[in-house]
């Protein structure tokens, strides 16, 4: 199997990261060049700063992982043919030609984390190294389950479609070799590895904050993401309503109105680690540079993507709404950019640091959870502090929540950050790309570009909301089965 091929013949040389970087204080990772050299939790520290570096590659979280939950909905487009979003956006691709980065990036850091997971209890400790060894276990076990449940989301169909009996991805558990050549799992038993990965690592993690990396409030938030992609919407509520009490009893907290617009940029640290529960700390010395989201959503950098004129009128709705501070127009373009990804401390724009998971998430979900659970008086509380955050003179208290109402705060609340195209398509609701019902002079150059019908309308049933599994992978193994009419 190529992809697995490719990991393993790269087994840890990917797990690099720069000398400089103070704030991992750690030596060059290159040092550690096969699972047999991972001897103490020293090691397992290096190899783990080398998956948070894969991660922050253009390909992955610092800008397709992404873009590519944007573009392919409402909120977002490209802004013309040729650009990097162009056929994300468009949903233009073919067994031939769909896009590998997201299969082979996501099984590189699968890979990684096996590696340490089949080395890691082989290593004696102390009982004063107890909690060390329990956090740098936790995170390779929660890496493990991100990354399948990105797989599963990309190359899977929604689990309510079919309660997850159609075809995920392989589920890989143990170092792999070039002789590997594993069939797809059902989705269903993609999300029970996934949420026996994230469950087990969350437990075993610190409850610290941990700069650039996962903590325990952060495994949380992708546990309880996970239970309510597959509608699994008690155990989503009772996990968010948990980790929300202990991030904020660490000293999480969501951002204020008077913070919000400007917040952005702020290099976090232990004192005040606001909301952002993980980010990804990109360094000039070993960035991504212009590949990075700050610089494709800048109208002087790529200008590669912008807000659609439809979700532009939605915010204009209200025009006090604090979320309004977090897009830019630019009267030159006439258009509105994403403004989320901001340089920290004087940094140029494209090497701005990454949040990944943010505390109004964790908010967002018990409010879904609870709506899906029947239980109002919760969804009005975690709805409203949303809510009343975004403008202090609304509020939901009184009102009785639809899913449809929390679906909307999520748009104004996540725009930019990767999620609209799962969440319209987990609750099987239909995309539609249109044009603003109103004139703005303002965005007077935003259109929608020319595409398909099927793709400017679609819902879980259109065959393009899965990609395709890569031709090197379907070439290369004889148990791999392509998605549906992809192959036709």
């Amino acid at each position: 199997m190529k992809a697995l091929k490719y990991i393993v013949m790269g087994m840890l040389v990917s797990l690099t990261t720069s000398c400089g970087n103070d704030w991992l204080d750690v030596e060059s990772s290159t040092k550690i060049p096969s699972a047999s050299a991972i001897q103490n939790l020293d090691d397992v520290d290096y190899s783990l700063n080398g998956i948070y570096d894969v991660m922050r590659n253009a390909y992955y979280y610092s800008g397709r992982m992404v873009y590519y939950g944007d573009v392919t909905g409402d909120d977002a487009q490209s802004i013309k043919t040729g650009k990097r979003t162009t056929s994300y956006y468009m949903l233009d691709y073919t067994k031939d030609n769909g896009p590998s980065t997201h299969w082979s990036y996501a099984y590189k850091i699968i890979q990684n984390c096996n590696i340490i997971l089949s080395q890691i209890d082989k290593i004696e400790i102390l009982e004063d190294d107890k909690d060390t060894y329990n956090d740098l276990k936790g995170q390779a076990l929660v890496l493990r389950g991100f990354a399948l449940f990105d797989l599963t989301r990309f190359f899977g169909y929604p689990y309510p479609k079919d309660n997850g009996a159609s075809l995920g991805v392989p589920i890989v558990t143990e170092v792999s070799n070039t002789e590997n050549k594993p069939a797809r799992n059902t989705v269903a038993e993609c999300y029970t590895a996934i949420i026996k990965d994230l469950k087990e690592g969350s437990d075993l993690m610190s409850e610290k904050f941990n700069k650039g990396k996962i903590n325990k409030w952060a495994g949380m938030l992708l546990l309880s993401r996970a239970y309510l992609y597959m509608e699994d919407n008690q155990n989503a509520l009772t996990t968010a309503e948990a980790a929300i009490a202990g991030a904020e009893k660490n000293k999480y907290r969501l951002w204020t109105n008077d913070e919000y617009g400007t917040i952005w940029g702020t290099d976090f640290a232990s004192g005040d680690p606001g909301e952002v529960l993980f980010e990804l700390v990109n360094l000039t010395v070993d960035g991504v540079g212009k590949e990075s989201l700050g610089y494709l959503c800048l109208s002087t950098g790529y200008d590669d993507y912008c807000l659609t004129s439809s979700f532009y009128e939605l915010m204009q709705e209200d025009p006090d709404d604090v979320r309004n501070k977090a897009y830019t127009v630019v009267e030159k373009t006439k258009r509105a950019y994403i403004a989320k990804y901001q340089p920290q401390n004087g940094k140029a724009v494209e090497d701005s640091n990454i949040p990944v998971l943010r505390l109004s998430e964790l908010y967002l979900i018990a409010a879904e959870a609870a709506v899906k659970a029947g239980d109002n008086a919760k969804a009005v509380k975690y709805l409203d502090a949303i809510v009343n955050r975004a403008n202090p003179e609304k509020t939901v208290v009184g009102k009785t929540i639809t899913l449809d109402d929390v679906l909307l705060e999520r748009r104004k609340e996540l725009f930019g950050e990767g999620h609209r195209f799962f969440d319209a398509l987990r609750n099987h609701k239909t995309i539609v790309r249109k044009e603003s019902t109103k004139k703005f002079p303002e965005i007077s150059e935003t259109e929608h570009l020319k595409m398909v019908d099927e793709s400017m309308s679609f819902d879980w049933n259109y065959y393009r909301v899965v990609l395709p599994i890569p031709k090197a992978e379907m070439n290369s193994n004889a148990n791999m089965v392509q998605n549906p009419t992809y192959g036709d």
